[in-house]
């Protein structure tokens, strides 16, 4: 007679995707408090953000606005600041923003986990692994 524990079904874990990406800015936006944000999420773009950044009339009427409502749309968290504009965005400066496009790119495109970098006190560059938001 067959073993009984062999008649029971097998469960498949299931699969997940990882869309958020943790990230720390070179340099960091100061609040009205004085306060420096650094470290942000980021989730992966979807087909309609696209959409909707097309849409937006500041895009329409200057398309280099275009980076700043698409990054407003998939960071999801920037320090303590649960949400993130596009007028917020314009605070950063170059240096953070090119950082950011960087990271979009990576994570939406190229799929590559390391981005270069810079100390924001000795300057020296080096590469960062991209780490899943989340985990350790």
């Amino acid at each position: 007679m067959p073993n009984s524990q062999n008649k029971l079904p097998m469960r498949r874990q299931k699969d997940t995707l990882c869309t958020e990406f943790a990230f720390t800015l070179p340099r960091g936006l100061s609040d009205s408090k004085q306060r420096i944000h650094r470290h942000g999420v980021m989730r992966l773009a979807t087909a309609k953000d696209e959409i909707l950044v097309q849409q937006e009339r500041r895009v329409q009427e200057n398309p280099a606005y275009g980076v700043l409502v698409m990054l407003a749309r998939v960071i999801t968290r920037l320090g303590s600041l649960n949400s993130v504009s596009p007028d917020l965005l314009e605070e950063l400066l170059l240096h953070d923003i090119a950082y950011l496009r960087e990271f979009y790119n990576r994570i939406n495109q190229q799929g590559n986990v390391h981005i270069p970098t810079q100390c924001p006190q000795c300057n020296t560059q080096f590469s960062v692994e991209l780490e899943l938001a989340g985990e350790p």
